[in-house]
């Protein structure tokens, strides 16, 4: 069947949620809480109908509606989108949904998920970029994860061990301590997020339930909270969705702390892989390797023209 563009009031949401759990790409960011919560429920979709009143793949389409038209812009919190196939699907190449994209909007951004391939073709006025995040999987035991770790990571495990009092990795409330442990040293004027942001993450994590958790570190000595971290946990993905550290959890390495506790739990669970949604800042690449894991790429694209009324824009 042909492919068909809906507006958000003409998705069966029920289909999709239906869609999403036999989809052979396994992306958290496209349940309709998800999109519901991070862009509003206004985005709509290009669907593929399977003719049994479902649907057989699905592309998400997050859309806001502006004076001067329609933007695609990919939602905070949300890293990709893209393609979702099932076995059903026949129209299995990027191409199909993005003409159906194409002309539509006055703005355009979208990243596609790690397991879309590369467009052959872009309609025209689109460009397309490689991104990276790093992947690792869980299915072997934690012994032998260890061993992928770096000597220096290893090392640094093996003192806090032997510290008199270590740190411990304890279960979040909220996700306000973390917020604002975030927010008390990265400015919004440096990482571009602001309140409504905040106010977003927040109500994605009510949103998520039991897929939500928080793992913070506290000081043993003064209660200070060192380091937290969001993890997102979905079919076949843990996500590490969102982090803060003090300079003090820094200096006591606790954010390796976080990532190795949720390593060690889930370790030797088959089809489970972390994804440490990151890593084309250097310095953030390097610490996720020091795990073992591995650089994954994705696709981002990006409409480049501009209709007239917009060129006024900078």
């Amino acid at each position: 069947m042909p492919l068909r563009y809906l507006r958000h009031s003409e998705i069966d949401m029920l289909a999709w949620q239906a869609c999403l759990a036999r989809a052979e790409q396994p992306v958290p960011y496209a349940q309709a809480l998800w999109l519901d919560v991070t862009n509003d429920p206004t985005w709509e979709a290009v669907v593929e109908p399977d003719g049994n009143g479902g649907y057989a793949s699905v592309f998400p389409v997050p859309v806001r509606r502006r004076l001067w038209g329609a933007e695609c812009l990919q939602p905070p919190f949300t890293q990709q989108l893209g393609l979702l196939t099932t076995s059903a699907s026949q129209h299995r190449q990027l191409q199909g949904y993005l003409q159906l994209l194409a002309k539509r909007f006055a703005r355009l951004h979208l990243q596609l998920n790690t397991d879309n391939s590369s467009p052959s073709s872009l309609p025209v006025g689109w460009r397309l970029a490689n991104r990276t995040t790093y992947h690792l999987g869980l299915a072997d035991d934690y012994s032998t994860l260890l061993r992928s770790y770096t000597p220096e990571f290893r090392r640094r495990l093996r003192q806090h061990q032997e510290q008199g009092v270590p740190l411990r990795v304890v279960a979040g409330k909220s996700a306000a301590p973390l917020i604002a442990l975030f927010r008390s040293y990265k400015p919004n004027r440096q990482t571009h997020l602001r309140e409504e942001h905040f106010v977003r993450l927040q109500r994605l994590v009510t949103a998520l339930g039991s897929q939500a958790e928080i793992l913070e570190v506290y000081h043993p000595s003064n209660g200070e909270l060192l380091a937290g971290a969001l993890f997102v946990h979905s079919r076949q993905r843990i996500t590490y969705l969102f982090a803060a550290a003090s300079e003090a959890g820094k200096k006591q390495h606790a954010p390796m702390l976080l990532l190795n506790e949720v390593i060690r739990r889930h370790a030797g669970t088959p089809n489970l892989l972390l994804d440490f949604e990151g890593g084309s800042i250097p310095s953030i690449a390097r610490f996720f390797a020091n795990f073992g894991a591995r650089p994954v790429p994705y696709y981002s694209l990006t409409q480049t023209t501009r209709p007239w009324y917009l060129t006024w824009m900078r």
